[in-house]
């Protein structure tokens, strides 16, 4: 479903591919009020959007949705981007093309909790976290209550309010900047949004290598081929083999940084 050829009337077989130098040429002009390389530049990206909203297809929402929203998300990120960082876009607008996502998830949660008593509970599983890790032991209902200067019944009532069932997209904490998601203190090493960001930033840096450097790359690293190996599958030296690995390497190494 996420992977239909046509999302929101694009035809996302054709969409363009941009290099890192048009990207940068592209966000200068864009930062000089130049509207024409800002359509220009959200084309180019919306490949990075249908990558990310892959990341949400079990959630049974319509694809075209999570499109157009991941988009706004995209806009957001190229007005705020600040191009004297030495940052790439996309490991800057990763984070704000989700953010966007999970916000318009959370809101659409057909679960709803008034917003007094689920910030009293938020705040009680705070503090009952952080009280476990000063004590090494889980506190009482009275300790929470103590800490949070309410009455213990407040306290159960609003524990009680979120337990059945809870969103993933749910605000835990908010101390004024970014709110914390139930979903951000699951921990999962191998679906962790920095693993994820970086696996992204390596597919485009693949992308964006000769086809002959893909080739060789393909076969060291996903096949596990040795250098004669490849050098005689591709009808080159194992020398000649060597050179390209080690300038792709390189070259991704540029992209990715």
């Amino acid at each position: 479903m996420i992977n239909k050829v046509e999302i929101c009337g694009v035809n996302t077989a054709k969409l363009p591919n941009l290099k890192r130098k048009e990207k940068e040429e592209l966000m200068l002009k864009i930062k000089q009020g130049d509207t024409l390389a800002r359509e220009e530049f959200v084309q180019g990206n919306l490949r990075l959007v249908l990558s990310l909203i892959q990341r949400f297809n079990s959630r049974g929402e319509i694809p075209d949705d999570l499109f157009q929203v991941g988009c706004i998300g995209l806009i957001k990120a190229i007005d705020n981007f600040d191009i004297s960082q030495n940052v790439q876009f996309s490991t800057y607008a990763v984070p704000m093309i989700v953010g966007e996502i999970r916000r318009y998830l959370r809101d659409n949660n057909s679960i709803r909790v008034s917003r007094s008593l689920r910030d009293t509970a938020y705040k009680a599983l705070n503090v009952r976290e952080q009280l476990t890790n000063k004590n090494m032991t889980e506190p009482s209902i009275e300790e929470i209550a103590k800490e949070l200067e309410i009455e213990k019944e407040e306290v159960v009532f609003a524990l009680d309010a979120i337990s059945e069932p809870v969103s993933l997209f749910e605000p835990v904490y908010n101390d004024g900047g970014d709110t914390i998601f139930v979903m951000d203190q699951l921990k999962d090493d191998k679906n962790s949004d920095s693993k994820w960001i970086e696996k992204i930033a390596l597919k485009e840096a693949i992308n964006r290598l000769s086809e002959r450097e893909r080739h060789i790359v393909d076969l060291r690293f996903f096949e596990g081929k040795t250098q004669m190996e490849v050098a005689s599958e591709v009808g080159i030296s194992q020398a000649q083999v060597s050179r390209i690995e080690k300038s792709a390497i390189e070259n991704m190494q540029k992209n990715i940084t």
